[in-house]
């Protein structure tokens, strides 16, 4: 029997989860470069030019990639051969390092998790608990398979039972549209087929922890029906031409993981799962000797791209903007912004909302009128820093409040990441304000154009407490105009005609 010390698995662990939040998979970064090398879309490839040059920042900072650095799941698959020290609880000693890795002085990670999840959602403080998977398995190694997931790509989750001669190619190519771009692309799709509504989505999981291999596929051509439906989801979704950020583009994934199981003849279980450009994951084992050693990749995966300001951008001072200069941006606009603007997120725009509706005053210094709100739940600062990595949320959970923020406090814009439904883009165009993005999976790079960070509302809250940023040179772009435009809508709709008159070629 081999015997697992406790010590040895909260260790690998804990050491884990700080791996995966400042190091990409190298198979991701090798396949986000090869698809930055053919975008033919100036947005998109600017976008991935973001997500790489973020990417070599965090692996030699050792920073997170992403301000959300997500829930873990940790899949075990635990050899018959395999003990423990008695009275081990191994659901303890996951979260004990959840705990420990998110809590770590010289790289604290975002505590996201809340409890009571339909009620008050009071955050846990230190991320936990885990969603813990496990297994057991012939033989007599401990096999960990670690994953830390974003909200952002996880809400874009989806799943049916389709009649058994349903096209299930057909089914996901259907549904990406409609999860538009707050899963941050380009990024993996995961599908499970098969077994029950709860396996289908465990597979769909399972799948994004596999390696990126579609370019050897292709090469080598499929060998099973599996292979040749990874292929065909690939090359369709790609041809609907949502884009890296939905900006319009040539790739939206990188790769289509499936994975299948055995099941009623009546059914046919789909499960799909998105991951973003923040993959992360990892798999390490243990055989009872100490804990694992996680080696670094080699900085010389990472492509040296320059990547810097655009001197096209147009530069914008926040102290001095007027509804009259928003008025001459549109859609696809480059722009730096300089000066002060003030965050929120879920929890701060529903205080926000309920003051207003009992006509109380908001908070000293949450003074909006003519200015931005940057919708960000940043990572605590280190060192030097005066705010750690804070990349944008998704903009579309906030569309429920746009109404009442631009109608009763003067704000003059958003700043999130990917669309906007129809209803916040009609009160846009009703009050003549604007809605910017900066870049998902890029949040490092973001937070250093920020020069200066203090709490003025609702510390209580978080990570998603209300902040004043002072930023210089932040750089981001129109995605929805005063007239209501939206690049979201005409950048796939262009690169979707452009791809098929390439394919016609």
């Amino acid at each position: 029997m081999t015997l697992i010390k406790s010590s040895d698995l909260v260790q690998s662990l804990t050491d884990a989860l700080q791996y995966i939040s400042y190091y990409h998979p190298p198979d991701f970064i090798r396949a986000l470069h090869r698809a930055w090398e053919r975008e033919a879309a100036p947005a998109a490839r600017d976008a991935m030019a973001q997500i790489l040059v973020n990417s070599r920042l965090c692996a030699e900072g050792h920073r997170p990639i992403c301000q959300d650095t997500g829930i873990v799941v940790v899949f075990l698959d635990l050899g018959t051969g395999v003990r423990f020290e008695p009275g081990t609880d191994v659901e303890a000693l996951v979260n004990e390092a959840v705990h420990r890795a998110y809590t770590l002085p010289d790289n604290p990670l975002r505590a996201s998790i809340v409890a009571d999840p339909d009620g008050a959602r009071r955050n846990t403080g230190d991320n936990t608990p885990a969603v813990i998977h496990v297994r057991l398995v012939p033989g007599d190694r401990l096999d960990v398979h670690v994953a830390a997931k974003g909200g952002g790509s996880e809400n874009k989750s989806r799943f049916a039972i389709l009649n058994p001669s349903d096209s299930v190619a057909d089914w996901v190519v259907d549904q990406l549209p409609g999860m538009g771009a707050g899963w941050c692309p380009p990024g993996i799709l995961g599908i499970g087929i098969g077994g029950t509504a709860e396996k289908a989505l465990l597979l769909a999981k399972e799948a994004l922890m596999e390696p990126i291999d579609i370019h050897e596929l292709r090469e080598r051509g499929p060998r099973t029906h599996a292979e040749a439906l990874r292929l065909e989801i690939l090359d369709r979704v790609n041809r609907l031409g949502i884009g890296a950020q939905g900006l319009g583009g040539l790739t939206t994934v990188l790769d289509v993981k499936i994975r299948e199981y055995p099941t009623h003849a009546a059914s046919k279980p789909v499960g799909l799962i998105p991951n973003c450009a923040a993959t992360r994951h990892v798999h390490f084992q243990l055989d009872g000797s100490g804990p694992a050693d996680l080696a670094p990749p080699s900085l010389d995966l990472w492509p040296r791209i320059e990547w810097g300001t655009d001197e096209a951008a147009r530069r914008v001072d926040l102290e001095r903007l007027t509804r009259e200069d928003i008025a001459q941006w549109r859609p696809g606009d480059r722009l730096l912004l300089s000066g002060r603007l003030l965050t929120g997120r879920d929890a701060a725009h529903k205080r926000i909302v309920e003051l207003l509706e009992r006509g109380e005053p908001l908070p000293a210094g949450l003074d909006f009128r003519d200015r931005f709100i940057y919708y960000v739940g940043p990572v605590d600062p280190v060192g030097d820093e005066v705010i750690g990595p804070a990349g944008p949320t998704t903009a579309s959970r906030m569309d429920r409040y746009t109404e009442a923020m631009l109608a009763r406090t003067g704000l003059l814009g958003m700043i999130g990441k990917a669309e906007r439904g129809p209803e916040a883009i009609a009160s846009i165009r009703h009050h003549g304000a604007v809605y910017l993005i900066a870049t998902g999976g890029a949040a490092y790079l973001v937070a250093r154009a920020i020069r200066a960070a203090r709490v003025v509302a609702f510390e209580d809250l978080g990570m998603e407490a209300v902040y004043e940023f002072e930023v210089a040179d932040m750089p981001v772009t129109v995605a929805v105009d005063s007239r209501g435009a939206s690049i979201h809508e005409q950048g796939p709709a262009e690169w979707r005609i452009k791809i098929e008159q390439i394919t016609r070629l």
